[in-house]
């Protein structure tokens, strides 16, 4: 290999969706619909990312993950027993609050007919004001909350933070969470689809009808001893690392390879722009680094730019 490896994206309409992804460099939305998330790395059966340039163009990324394992990721996984790539990588643009929700345990997921998701947020862009939803307000028990969500009165239980661009919060599954309007986020988790909503702000869906809520399931996944987590300041280097995805905020002021030893790495630039194996890379675009590339650079067009780099826990 001696190239990066590039996605095509996949649009997701939302209810809560916006426009606001198409400023960014590359982004091409469909028309006329509300576009809440664009998958930028995804192996699932029902939703696949295809390499969109160069050599490997067409192929699928559970076909880079199944036949190119070491050669792309490396010999530290080749003995991995994930069938698919371990990673969901997402931009979303909350035009809209999402619903409040949560997302199950690894020990509560398989007895939910569903798979547990531990997440981080990046906030790429926040408007003035903006705010999310993370755990609960100090001392809220699982009684009090029941009979809030009995009168329609959730929002009194939750504990609201405002954000900005440059910082971050870490999600674990069982967190109860809800983005607010006006973030553009940048999301990384676990290689799952499973979301409970507890609560949906009385809204409707795209076809007009309230969109379903998982309410048992909701009560078994929520941690009740989860309370006023902090969002973490833009000045941390450190975004996440946990059993699942390690993730810093790296400032490249002069021409540096971003893998760890012998490992790829998948990189999205948060600021400014770059170049590397002789592509430029802008705002909010997200590229592989091959784990057998023998030499990949990443450079700063200007004096420095920002990238988030993410790897997996070897």
């Amino acid at each position: 290999m001696d190239e990066l490896i590039l996605f095509e994206t996949l649009s997701m309409e939302r209810v809560w969706g916006g426009r606001r992804l198409e400023n960014l460099p590359g982004k091409v939305l469909p028309a006329g619909v509300p576009i809440g998330e664009l998958w930028e790395v995804v192996d699932r059966e029902d939703a696949q990312s295809i390499v969109s340039v160069g050599a490997l163009k067409g192929l699928s990324l559970h076909e880079l993950w199944t036949s190119h394992r070491v050669a792309i990721f490396g010999e530290a996984y080749f003995a991995s027993t994930a069938p698919r790539f371990p990673l969901l990588v997402k931009l979303l643009d909350a035009s809209e609050k999402l619903s409040v929700q949560v997302h199950p345990p690894i020990n509560k997921a398989a007895e939910l007919g569903g798979e547990p998701k531990t997440e981080v947020w990046y906030f790429l862009d926040s408007l003035p004001g903006a705010s999310i939803y993370a755990g609960l307000k100090k001392g809220v028990t699982r009684e009090e909350f029941e009979a809030l969500l009995e009168s329609g009165n959730v929002e009194s239980a939750l504990h609201q933070v405002p954000v900005a661009a440059g910082e971050s919060i870490f999600i674990p599954s069982g967190r109860l969470h809800a983005i607010g309007e006006g973030n553009v986020i940048i999301e990384v988790q676990q290689n799952s689809d499973t979301t409970y909503r507890v609560f949906d702000w009385n809204r409707v869906g795209l076809d007009g009808q309230p969109r379903a809520l998982h309410i048992k399931e909701s009560m078994a996944s929520i941690d009740f001893e989860d309370f006023e987590p902090r969002v973490q300041s833009a000045s941390e280097p450190l975004i996440a690392d946990c059993a699942f995805f390690h993730i810093e905020k790296v400032c490249v002021s002069t021409p540096m390879d971003l893998r760890p030893q012998g490992r790829f790495a998948l990189a999205v630039v948060v600021e400014g722009s770059v170049t590397c194996l002789d592509r430029k890379m802008e705002r909010g675009q997200f590229f592989l680094i091959p784990a057998s590339v023998n030499q990949a650079c990443v450079a700063p067009i200007g004096e420095s730019a920002t990238l988030l780099v993410c790897t997996l826990p070897a």
